[in-house]
This record gives structure tokens, C-alpha cells and sequence, in this order.
């Protein structure tokens, strides 16, 4: 029997053991929520801090292997376990060179990969001075801490440049800003890499946001096949150039003339693969255990155009009853996810829809519509 710890135990750590099970898998989390959505289903849960060092060596003491399923944990941690001769993938240095977004575009613009012009600043005096350089509008952004659009503000002009400084902690946290990327459209792409250096590139996915927080996610994208091909080319050189093992999101940026460049890297699986679990033959999810094991890839065919739809909190609920799945399920081939979070919040990803059809403009009309149906307390 295979053992894996995992830091993190939220819908992406329990995706992780939805698939991993199949192989008998035994899974211990670490989370500091009691009733975290993973809890429901792991074999141990360890109630602890992300930051807690002593947790961490209890979590690699009852393991072959040790992930994670977010990046904003303790990188030293994981490095004094590998230090120990525990495994832990990714490894805490491809950790290290992705968690400080300013060193993460150091190291693609090292290795050769496509990135937006970007600078590290202090002061709001040092915007201005970017601002000089890069131009109006620009993005700025916190080195450490930021997802699902926190830690993100963009500068639209100078006039802004004091009260986005202030919005993002005025230098409290390392701060980078970044040249406006001119983009058409967002895409994703997934690539695994197992322990044996054997790589599977997944379809590249494109992504529509709204208020900064995944909405959709249609594949294939809707992009030329030469942006294609630059895609899936900057996919197998960053899972090189980070030296990573098990899953690597990165988000690119397409623009009018095909241009394709990096915005950001996850060393994990993403939301952006979720569609993976019933699009391709094998999931993100079951790619990364069998990555992080060892154990050869799965196929990452597309079996047919694939639609995933988030399941957003619109408002505070006390108690997370999800309500209309017999509407939403009529809809027709729809799959549903729940995570099995305790309360609702604005803004949280409470689960999500995905489905598969002939083409994906069909798939997309079915996912919203069964997403109509779906909500939380009463309307």
C-alpha cells in the first residue's frame, strides 16, 4: 500500500484522494479546519498550521511521499524533511523559485521563457519610476501570499499609483510591478513529470474570469494551432527549468498576433483542471499520485470538448446545504461537484459543474444552464 501525506486539505487535496484511492491508496492531510473538505475522506487528518514545523515532521513520519495542494506554505519546512531523507514533491526548491512571484519570473526569464516586462519595487516613488519605463496602464503585485486575484492591483495611471500602494500593504509585503500584457484571450496548460523524468502535456484550456476568480474553462482552447504549439513548448521547458515532479499549471497569455506568454506557475494540480477528471483519460489529479509515486503517466487525451463551470459564493450562508441538483441533473450530461465545505462566503469556490459534448459550444450552454440551478440557502 502506497502512503502519501498531504498539505492542504481542501477540494484539491480531496481530488487527490478521489483518484488516488483507486489505488489503495493511503492518504494522511495536514489542515488547520477540522471539517475541511478532505477530512470527510482521508485516513488521518493531522489539525495543524500550515507554518507548524513539528506537524510537518509528524505528517512525513507516517508517509512514503509528501505534496501539497497550495504553494503559500512553510518551504523550509518541507526542506529540513528532505534534509531528513523524507520524499516531498514538488520539492521545497521548485517551492522556493515559484512561491515570490518576482524570483518565479526571475528564473523563467533565465531559462528563455516568454514573461511580460517586470520589477521589483519599494516605494510608491518606485512605481512612478516603473511607470516611466513600462508605461500606463501596468499590474501591480505582491511578491508572496496572492491568489484568486489578492494581492493583484492594477495601476491605470499615475494619478493611482499612491492609493494602489496603500490597497496592497504600502510595502509591508515584497512588491513587483509588471507591464500590462495586451492579451486576447487567457489560456492554461497542465504538464506532470514523474520521479523518472517522464512528462504528459494536457490540452491547453481557455479560462474566462470574472472579478478576478475562475469562472469557465472551455477545451480545446480557442486559439491558433501555431499559439498551440508555443503553449505546449513553454509547458515542457518550465517543467524542466523548475525541476518539478507531479503537476505544473501555468498561465499564459495569448495576444491578437499570437504571441504567447507566462503570467503565472502552480506547482499542483489547479482549478483549471478540473475539467481533466471527466475530459481526458487521465485526470490531473490521478497524474500527480502516479507522478509523485513513480509510477508511469496516463494518457492525456481529450475524449471530447470539455466545459467546466465554477460554483462561486454569492453571499454569506452559515451552512452549506447545496440546493437543485434535481434541476441542474436534468439538464443532461452534467457532472457535479460539491465540496463539502462547511459555510459559504462571497467569493469561494463551493464546488464546481463539468461537461462533455460534441462540440464546445453545446457543452458550454448545458453547463450554465444546470449552474442556474444550483445555490446555496434560500433565493
Amino acid at each position: 500500500m502506497y502512503r502519501v501525506g498531504i498539505v492542504g486539505g481542501g477540494q484539491l487535496g480531496k481530488m487527490m484522494i478521489l483518484d488516488g484511492k483507486r489505488l489503495d491508496t493511503y492518504f494522511v492531510i495536514l489542515d488547520p479546519t477540522p471539517k475541511c473538505p478532505a477530512d470527510s475522506i482521508a485516513d488521518e487528518h493531522i489539525i495543524a498550521d500550515f507554518d507548524d514545523v513539528e506537524a510537518f515532521h509528524a505528517l512525513a513520519e507516517k508517509v512514503d511521499v509528501v505534496t501539497y495542494e497550495f504553494e503559500h506554505i512553510n518551504a523550509e519546512a518541507l526542506r529540513e524533511l528532505e534534509n531528513e531523507g523524507h520524499k516531498v514533491y514538488p520539492s521545497s526548491e521548485t517551492l522556493l523559485h515559484i512561491q515570490n512571484k518576482y524570483n518565479q519570473k526571475e528564473w523563467l526569464k533565465k531559462h528563455g521563457l516568454p514573461v511580460p516586462d517586470f520589477k521589483k519595487v519599494e516605494t510608491a516613488e518606485d512605481i512612478r519610476e516603473a511607470g516611466k519605463v513600462f508605461g500606463y496602464p501596468m499590474m501591480l503585485k505582491t511578491c508572496t501570499g496572492g491568489y484568486d486575484g489578492k494581492g493583484n492591483a492594477p495601476v491605470n495611471t499615475e494619478a493611482d499609483v499612491e492609493t494602489t500602494f496603500e490597497a496592497l500593504g504600502a510595502g509591508k509585503l515584497p512588491l513587483m510591478v509588471e507591464a500590462f500584457c495586451p492579451f486576447e484571450k487567457e489560456v492554461s496548460i497542465l504538464v506532470c513529470r514523474n520521479v523518472n523524468g517522464d512528462v504528459k502535456v494536457f490540452p491547453v484550456a481557455e479560462n474566462v474570469h470574472k472579478d478576478s476568480i475562475l469562472d469557465e474553462t472551455t477545451v480545446p482552447a480557442d486559439i491558433s494551432a501555431a499559439s498551440t504549439e508555443k503553449a505546449m513548448d513553454i509547458a515542457r521547458k518550465a517543467v524542466q527549468a523548475f525541476n518539478a515532479c507531479g503537476m505544473l499549471c501555468i498561465e499564459l497569455f495569448v495576444t491578437a498576433d499570437g504571441d504567447v506568454l507566462v503570467n503565472e506557475l502552480a506547482p499542483r494540480p489547479h482549478n483549471s483542471g478540473h475539467y481533466t477528471i471527466e475530459g481526458c483519460v487521465t485526470s490531473q489529479y490521478e497524474n500527480h499520485i502516479r507522478g509523485i509515486l513513480g509510477l508511469p503517466l496516463g494518457s492525456t487525451e481529450l475524449l471530447r470538448p470539455t466545459v467546466m463551470k465554477n460554483i462561486i459564493g454569492q453571499y454569506s450562508v452559515d451552512r452549506a446545504e447545496v440546493k437543485g441538483l434535481d434541476e441542474a441533473y436534468r439538464v443532461g450530461e452534467v457532472k457535479v461537484h460539491i465540496y463539502g465545505k462547511e459555510k459559504v462566503s462571497k467569493g469561494r469556490k463551493m464546488g464546481h459543474i463539468t461537461v462533455t459534448d460534441t462540440t464546445v459550444e453545446k457543452a458550454l450552454q448545458k453547463a450554465r444552464l444546470a449552474h442556474s440551478k444550483i445555490y446555496f440557502g434560500e433565493r
